[in-house]
């Protein structure tokens, strides 16, 4: 029997041909082949429509602890959570595919790992955390949407897209989440699923940090801060929702 790796990896990919051409994979290649622990990578492209699956099958051939899993554009939501129930790390770490929060990031959520958190959060707030050529609107977004999600679904916590789970927790918890279970995304949305996850976890007794990361913003045309401000909220109140009518009931 296989021995299950030390950590697992997770990117959700979409339309990254650009990123990818940028050797945004090739720099988390470089950093875990560095190191003395067992690992995998596990890729899940969210139905791209630009070269990103056929980039990334060719580019994996000669590594054999990457996978490319090939999902329909349901979103960011179901594309995590493929690769995290897919996965067979004891850590199992998600992380986005322009490596805003660099991959090196990954020592400080073993080191919490070691000391019996089960859920790891980075952040960018925290002191000794690090933002760098933030555009003002896009900071202003941020902090709004954190305040809202502290007021009304998960209280002291502020969050990035780099966040890691033990196996225990993603089993149990990546089955719950509601609100976009039966999503089919239009566009390229994120969501709020990540939100969700923070909400379960502390609904259900798992043990909790945050660690302070170093984040770069990556210029995108996939954020609209309008439009998207208002989509979140949305997914918050439909957390709020669910939990008021007995939808995270444990089973």
């Amino acid at each position: 029997m296989v021995k299950a790796p030390l950590l697992s990896v997770i990117i959700p990919a979409y339309n990254e041909a650009d990123n990818f051409h940028a050797g945004k994979l090739n720099s988390v290649h470089e950093y875990l082949s560095q190191q003395e622990y067992s690992w995998e990578v596990i890729v899940v492209d969210d139905g791209s429509t630009d070269q990103t699956a056929s980039l990334i099958s060719s580019w994996i051939k000669s590594k054999p602890q990457w996978t490319l899993i090939k999902n329909l554009h349901f979103g960011k939501s179901q594309t995590v959570a493929t690769g995290m129930k897919k996965a067979q790390g004891q850590i199992r770490l998600f992380t986005d595919f322009d490596q805003a929060t660099p991959i090196s990031e990954v020592s400080k959520v073993i080191k919490a790992y070691q000391q019996g958190y089960q859920v790891i959060i980075g952040s960018r707030q925290l002191a000794g955390a690090s933002r760098h050529s933030e555009p003002f609107l896009r900071h202003l977004m941020g902090r709004v949407f954190n305040l809202v999600v502290r007021i009304i679904a998960v209280r002291k916590i502020t969050e990035c897209g780099f966040k890691a789970f033990s196996a225990v927790a993603t089993a149990n918890l990546f089955n719950r989440l509601v609100v976009y279970k039966n999503h089919q995304a239009a566009d390229a949305y994120t969501g709020a699923f990540d939100v969700e996850l923070i909400f379960l976890a502390r609904k259900f007794g798992y043990k909790i940090t945050q660690i302070p990361v170093r984040w770069k913003y990556v210029k995108t045309t996939r954020v609209n801060p309008a439009k998207d401000s208002i989509r979140m909220f949305i997914d918050v109140l439909k957390i709020r929702w669910a939990y008021l009518t007995g939808q995270y009931r444990q089973s």
